[in-house]
């Protein structure tokens, strides 16, 4: 299995402020989708929950790790694993603040409050 992604999805991922992600609760259940915000830092993929381990898509994802980025039309397979070492939660910290800062502040300073900082994923391809 691939753990990264191909360079023009790192690229997409990197450009682009807010993704779909699709979870679902278990295989057999419906598919949710909620809008996220995406950050590409050392040439991998993170996402955060600003809603901590209250979010739904969070909750989902933790308890059935395969589930899919939504970028327009196109579908992008991911895997969730937890990153929660620091160095991993202050890059990908810094690159949230990078990306969304100066267009959204009150949001990014959400996105790096301590109390979400345990719910950093890593996706990886699927």
């Amino acid at each position: 299995m691939n753990d990264s992604f191909d360079t023009e999805t790192l690229r997409l991922l990197d450009q682009t402020d807010e993704v779909h992600v699709e979870t679902r609760r278990d295989g057999d259940s419906e598919e949710h989708r909620t809008i996220i915000w995406v950050v590409v830092t050392g040439g991998e993929v993170f996402v955060r929950s600003v809603r901590g381990t209250k979010g739904r898509w969070y909750r989902e994802i933790s308890s059935n790790p395969e589930g899919a980025l939504h970028v327009e039309d196109t579908r992008i397979p991911v895997r969730a694993t937890s990153a929660t070492d620091d160095t991993t939660v202050d890059a990908v910290s810094a690159a949230i603040r990078s990306k969304y800062e100066a267009s959204a502040p009150g949001p990014t300073a959400a996105m790096v409050r301590s109390e979400v900082l345990p719910t950093t994923l890593k996706l990886s391809p699927a």
